[in-house]
């Protein structure tokens, strides 16, 4: 249920959790997991007044941290991998787009199984917009997944493409760079500890050298990393990440990656010699994000250029100590190619799109449901249909939208219905992790990661 007040919420909160201070109190575990949790997060996400949302947005964040789930930076263990003193696994960094509380659930229930160690939550820019769900949401629904399932260890939130958009960039520089400093000023007040600079999009081709090609895009980077730096918490350091070539286009190269790492170490190095870089650095090698659609809908098998990620993760690695190269739109590949991903020592990988077909294209997904949600993408996106495209291209390309309109109705779908939809993403979680070597990782957490309890101003609803 969603509490209309402070007032209820207050009411409903005093036999199962108390205030104390800044901290909460859980003094009936069972009842809190079972009953509470469910209502406070449909409460944080839906409640029509703000007070109370932002009231129940600290009780679970507060109350994750008295049960051990703190939002964390994987910044050691990167390092760690730089180092080359852990190998042999590809971090998954997952990208939920809707039914969040219950997809995430599925997510810890694979990681339980398989006693997976760093798994990342993250969610992009433009995500957040279709998705109608800003960081503290989504940071609250993972936090509350992670409750409802029993996982008790520190949780990995990340900023996906912080991306500046080129053609806002040329038309207002000022204004768009300010845009994506506000939404990273914002992830980090929501615990976002993980951030992916994504200036990619101003790499210009049509400059001589690489060096010139790539300046724009490492210069803004370090700017951003600078904020960065003088944003996190006492006791954490952000790992940053950092994108050479946009996703769809052009494979990337050495000479790309030396020249743009080259340029910002140096830009950084302007700015505080003490500042730390970035952790990990996205390529592209031949993936697009979503997928490519075929005239019936099916998505187009996609070759990747297993050979380029190799040779740019070792070099990052052997020659600026980063963790590796971060592979990304990944999610839609065939499945006999995941296990490629750790023999290469790619660091990171990120899924996104799979997991958003699993839901619309499950059979328990109500059919009169998504005929309304496709009739909407018919008529509020209509502008976006290519002549060349066929509905069903049209449809894969579009459907992302659909997560934020309708929101509500699909939280709200029958329970049995969550629960088979959360069955079926558990199955491709648990694949995935295990093609990534991910099983029984999760000493690797306990060894490198020391979380950090942030303080969490009580809103001032919640003071009486």
């Amino acid at each position: 249920m969603i509490y209309k007040d402070k007032n209820e919420l207050q009411q409903k909160c005093s036999e199962i959790i108390k205030i104390d201070g800044n901290d909460v109190v859980i003094e009936n575990e069972e009842e809190f997991k079972n009953v509470l949790i469910d209502d406070l997060i449909q409460t944080a996400v839906f409640c029509p007044d703000q007070a109370t949302m932002e009231a129940a947005h600290w009780l679970i964040r507060r109350a994750g941290a008295a049960l051990g789930i703190l939002s964390s930076s994987i910044q050691a263990l990167y390092e760690a991998m730089g180092r080359e003193e852990i190998k042999g696994f590809t971090v998954p960094a997952i990208n939920i787009r809707g039914i969040t509380y219950d997809t995430a659930q599925a997510v810890f229930r694979a990681v339980n199984k398989g006693k997976v160690g760093p798994v990342i939550f993250e969610i992009a820019r433009s995500e957040i917009d279709y998705t109608k769900q800003r960081p503290v949401e989504y940071a609250c629904a993972v936090i509350a997944a992670a409750i409802k399932t029993g996982f008790n260890s520190p949780v990995f939130l990340q900023g996906d493409h912080f991306q500046i958009n080129a053609k806002k960039f040329t038309a207002d520089t000022a204004k768009e760079t300010q845009a994506v400093k506000n939404l990273i000023w914002e992830a980090i007040e929501a615990g976002f500890y993980n951030i992916d600079i994504d200036t990619s999009t101003l790499v210009d081709l049509s400059k001589t050298t690489i060096g010139e090609q790539q300046n724009t895009n490492y210069s803004l980077a370090a700017e951003l990393t600078t904020m960065i730096r003088d944003l996190e918490p006492e006791g954490i350091t952000i790992s940053v990440g950092g994108e050479i070539g946009e996703v769809g286009g052009k494979n990337s190269t050495v000479e790309e990656l030396e020249a743009y790492m080259d340029g910002y170490l140096e830009e950084l190095k302007k700015r505080g010699e003490s500042l730390k870089g970035i952790s990990k650095i996205s390529v592209q090698t031949g993936t697009a994000h979503r997928g490519v659609p075929l005239a019936d809908g099916t998505v187009a098998k996609v070759k990747i250029d297993f050979d380029v990620l190799e040779k740019l993760s070792a070099l990052s690695r052997s020659k600026y100590g980063l963790a590796g190269a971060v592979q990304h739109g990944a999610s839609t590949l065939p499945n006999e190619a995941f296990d490629r991903f750790p023999a290469v020592a790619t660091a990171e990988i990120h899924l996104a799109t799979g997991f958003q077909n699993i839901i619309y294209d499950s059979a328990q997904f109500p059919k009169d449901l998504k005929e309304k949600i496709y009739e909407h993408l018919k008529t509020e996106f209509k502008s976006e249909w290519k002549e060349k495209d066929t509905e069903e291209q049209f449809i894969y390309k579009t459907r992302k939208k659909g997560f934020g309109p309708f929101k509500q109705d699909m939280w709200n779908l029958p329970a049995d219905i969550r629960e088979k939809i959360g069955v079926e993403l558990e199955k491709q979680f648990s694949f995935l992790f295990d093609k990534l070597k991910m099983n029984n990782t999760q000493d690797l957490v306990k060894k490198y990661i020391k979380p950090v309890d942030v303080p969490l101003e009580i809103p001032a609803s919640l003071k009486s």
